[in-house]
């Protein structure tokens, strides 16, 4: 049963992830990987408040089959660490190295910065 909530939640992470490049594309944001460095900064700002509010010290009691269907199907449906790899891998081929570099370094960090920011929000609802 835990692999229908794993393919449930990535079939929804999946969903929400093209809706953010297609977003991103009417939007003509297409020079810069923006919908890709979106939802790995969104998705690890709901990976760090939702493991917090959900975790042994957390506010929040949470089946683990439901912890399951969103941080390793929703979240990992939606963030997109294979397609960062592949756009930063074609700014470089295209030699621009500045993109490439703003793109890693920039998702590493906001990544980072999200998940940490996450699970300071998470452990603000805890102490309620």
């Amino acid at each position: 049963m835990i692999w229908i909530w794993v393919a449930a939640g990535a079939a929804l992470g999946g969903v929400l992830r093209y809706g953010a490049g297609v977003g991103a594309g009417r939007l003509g944001l297409t020079a810069f990987p923006w919908a890709t460095l979106f939802v790995n900064v969104l998705g690890s700002a709901v990976i760090g408040f939702f493991a917090t509010v959900t975790g042994d010290q957390g506010r929040v009691v949470a089946r683990p089959e439901f912890r399951i269907f969103v941080m390793t199907g929703v979240c990992g449906g939606f963030t997109t660490f294979s397609s960062f790899s592949l756009e930063t891998l074609r700014l470089m081929e295209d030699r621009e190295w500045m993109l490439a570099s703003l793109n890693a370094g920039g998702s590493l960090a906001l990544c980072l910065l999200a998940v940490f920011a996450g699970a300071a929000a998470g452990a603000m609802v805890n102490q309620k």
